[in-house]
């Protein structure tokens, strides 16, 4: 068995992928459409897919995104600046991470290397 993709459900794939793209750097994939629409990874960062759904996200992700970054901070400011909206600061276990949301209310961290 190999690792695909991970996917996540969206009111609009383009444009979150599009928010996504920005926010590591890697271009949004060719043929994406108001269903689906892809950022290929590579050996050190995983394929995202957005899928339409016709349903909003309601309560708390089951499974988030967590992105490390030298300066985190400052990943967690441009982040802002993209259209993320933060939700708390931690620092446990070793670490300190930032919870954010995109902007369709999906959970995702921003933190420091462990």
């Amino acid at each position: 068995m190999h690792f695909g993709q991970i996917v996540i459900d969206s009111a609009e794939p383009t444009t979150l992928a599009g928010f996504y793209a920005d926010l590591v750097g890697r271009p949004v994939a060719d043929g994406g459409n108001a269903f689906m629409a892809q950022i290929h990874g590579d050996g050190g960062f995983p394929s995202l897919m957005f899928l339409a759904v016709p349903e909003p996200r309601t309560g708390k992700n089951r499974l988030h995104l967590d992105l490390i970054a030298d300066d985190f901070q400052a990943e967690v400011e441009r982040a802002v600046g993209l259209g993320a909206a933060k939700v708390g600061e931690f620092e446990e276990y070793g670490t300190a991470w930032v919870t954010l949301t995109d902007p369709e209310g999906n959970v995702f961290d921003i933190g420091r290397p462990h």
